[in-house]
């Protein structure tokens, strides 16, 4: 019995497509050309015959400067995305067979604030295997070629899916101390700093919602200064990592996971000059329930959650003496 037929994909040519991916990451010819080993009018040619091919301009191009259009906006993070994917796939085909690899993913900032720097102690434990930190704001399939497991917030209800609660994600105001805010009356006067992920589906906290919780406990005494003031005003961030980089240099005050911030306002670098708390989706250790018993997922799993332990203890942590 014969399927339905095969529709081919109707898809430009893959130099051309990587030639305008890394042109749109980096706005910029030259420096596309470097990293593909390419000259910069090679780029230019086959951005050129990209555009002809869809029919549509993908950059604003002015002296020594390039801008995309909407339609380059809208065609960069799906490839960026799709040839990530690939060259994950063809480093694990490529990889030897006595190592073993996993990804994992989760958010850039939970990536780079509370796993990258004690990936260490995982190698001290398991030196043939090979970990993959899948970095995106997105939910990702778990099909073992994509990524093996993944640091999610949510409900923790996945079908399919073991969820294993690593920590609540508690939202609050911080700022640096130098900026002297002791009410909430005082955000009129300093940036409001947001994080605002592209092409997320959602976001798990903002200051609109702050300040509906903030008036709804504060009633009559809900600051008069904050009635008119413009919740979306302010620095925007596509990256959480760096709206914490810019909370730091003084430079306004933002709406951060408590967990993330951790180590700075314990050191006072940071202040959480006011309240209320804001409650979001817990984060969760999930990874597919019929791996459960998969011994490289089993590792990775005895890591996060021996480092979720040790971040709630309090008691430091030490890498051995060759990675340090």
């Amino acid at each position: 019995m014969h399927g339905a037929p095969v529709v081919p994909r109707r898809l430009p040519s893959l130099a051309a497509l990587r030639a305008f991916e890394a042109a749109a990451r980096h706005l910029s010819a030259k420096r596309a050309a470097q990293e593909l080993s390419v000259s910069a009018t090679a780029i230019s040619h086959q951005v050129r015959q990209l555009e002809e091919s869809l029919g549509v301009a993908l950059f604003v191009r002015k002296p020594r400067q390039l801008l995309l259009t909407r339609e380059g906006s809208l065609l960069l993070p799906v490839l960026t995305e799709a040839l990530d994917n690939m060259a994950a796939v063809v480093t694990r085909l490529r990889a030897p067979t006595t190592r073993q690899a996993v990804t994992l993913s989760t958010t850039p900032a939970v990536a780079m604030r509370w796993l990258l720097p004690w990936v260490c102690v995982l190698r001290d434990q398991h030196p043939t295997l090979d970990l993959s930190i899948h970095a995106t704001h997105e939910p990702v399939s778990l099909d073992g070629v994509t990524t093996d497991m993944a640091i999610r917030y949510g409900s923790g209800e996945w079908p399919a899916l073991v969820a294993e609660k690593l920590f609540d994600n508690v939202f609050v105001p911080v700022c640096s101390p130098a900026l002297g805010l002791r009410d909430p009356a005082g955000l009129a006067r300093v940036p409001l700093i947001h994080f605002a992920p592209r092409n997320a589906q959602s976001v798990p906290a903002g200051w609109s919602e702050w300040l509906k919780l903030l008036r709804a406990e504060s009633g009559e005494a809900f600051p008069a200064a904050l009635a008119q003031m413009d919740s979306n005003a302010g620095l925007a961030f596509s990256d959480e990592t760096h709206a914490i980089a810019a909370v730091l240099a003084g430079q306004g005050v933002a709406l951060m996971s408590q967990a993330l911030v951790a180590d700075e306002l314990a050191s006072g670098r940071l202040v959480q000059p006011f309240g209320p708390e804001m409650a979001a989706d817990a984060f969760y250790l999930v990874y597919p329930r019929q791996r459960a018993d998969d011994p490289h997922i089993l590792a990775v799993r005895t890591w996060v959650m021996w480092l979720r332990d040790r971040y709630r203890s309090g008691e430091p942590l030490q890498c051995s003496e060759q990675y340090l």
